[in-house]
């Protein structure tokens, strides 16, 4: 095998963990394809012959992408009206798109994604590397520009904001479904006292129009306030939800004429909904690929 062909088989081994990595850093399906594809550039120029972990060697690559692309689209959204949310990942077929599945089972939550929006650039990649990947902190630290013991403190930062922000969820999705088609049904018979029966008092509704329009607004909080709006604007477009798993969770899909006008993502705690991830950012509805 010719040294190029040894680096494609090596890059396609490799390909889905790095695809994991990316989307960990980016919360975006596209953005981590376009790290992945720039790791596989470098890797197509590059004297690996005294490289031994091509993989790690590879994650690497895709961490120090990754935190370029970071650092540059945190300066973009100083702009960006209302919630910003991860481009979610989507299923609405249990045996669809071999890949996608695989991709999906791979994936984390809407939710926890938001949490590590919360994170500077280098505690992203040091809690993302490390606490899910266990890549050492010897190997992080030149990505950050620290220390080995600075880069391990970029991530015991990390760790303890993720703990407190992170939300608690229920594991069972056949009970996260049944929450969920309680609050789709109570919807779409405008019901607000069933409404109210479903939303945990505290809940968060967070709505990510792509930074634009009426919907670009600071999220809704409380029960009663969420239960108003959603009845307000969303009564409408309930009878046209369909079941869906979003980033591994029950979800909702509202189909357009031509692709997606929204994807919902729900965490559910016991039986009640404890915060509702709205997206409607014609952008990230366009680049999804339903399985």
């Amino acid at each position: 095998m010719d040294e190029q062909g040894w680096s494609t088989e090596q890059f396609e081994r490799h390909r889905g963990h790095l695809q994991a990595v990316a989307y960990r850093m980016l919360g975006s399906v596209g953005e981590a394809e376009d790290a992945v594809q720039e790791a596989w550039l470098r890797l197509s120029r590059a004297d690996t012959h005294d490289v031994g972990n091509i993989g790690g060697w590879l994650t690497t690559v895709v961490g120090r992408v990754c935190l370029d692309m970071l650092k540059a689209r945190r300066a973009r959204r100083e702009d960006y009206a209302g919630s910003w949310l991860p481009e979610p990942i989507v299923s609405v077929e249990p045996d669809g798109d071999p890949e996608q599945q695989a991709l999906l089972a791979d994936s984390v939550g809407l939710a926890l994604l938001v949490v590590l929006e919360n994170l500077t650039p280098a505690e992203r990649l040091a809690f993302v590397l490390h606490d899910m990947f266990d890549v050492p902190f010897d190997d992080i630290a030149p990505i950050v520009g620290r220390t080995a013991p600075a880069a391990r403190q970029l991530a015991s930062r990390a760790r303890r904001r993720v703990r407190g922000l992170a939300p608690e969820h229920e594991p069972n999705i056949a009970r996260q479904r049944e929450v969920v088609d309680a609050f789709l049904a109570a919807s779409r018979a405008g019901d607000f006292e069933a409404l109210l029966a479903v939303l945990d008092p505290d809940v968060v509704f967070r709505i990510d129009s792509g930074g634009i329009g009426p919907q670009a607004r600071p999220p809704i909080l409380g029960a009663p306030a969420v239960a108003e709006r959603l009845l307000a604007r969303g009564a409408r477009f309930a009878p046209h939800a369909r079941p869906a798993i979003v980033n591994g969770t029950a979800g909702l899909i509202v189909p357009a004429d031509v692709g997606l006008r929204a994807v919902v993502g729900f965490t559910v705690v016991g039986a009640r909904v404890t915060a509702i991830d709205l997206i409607t950012d014609r952008a990230k509805l366009r680049r999804l690929h339903l399985s």
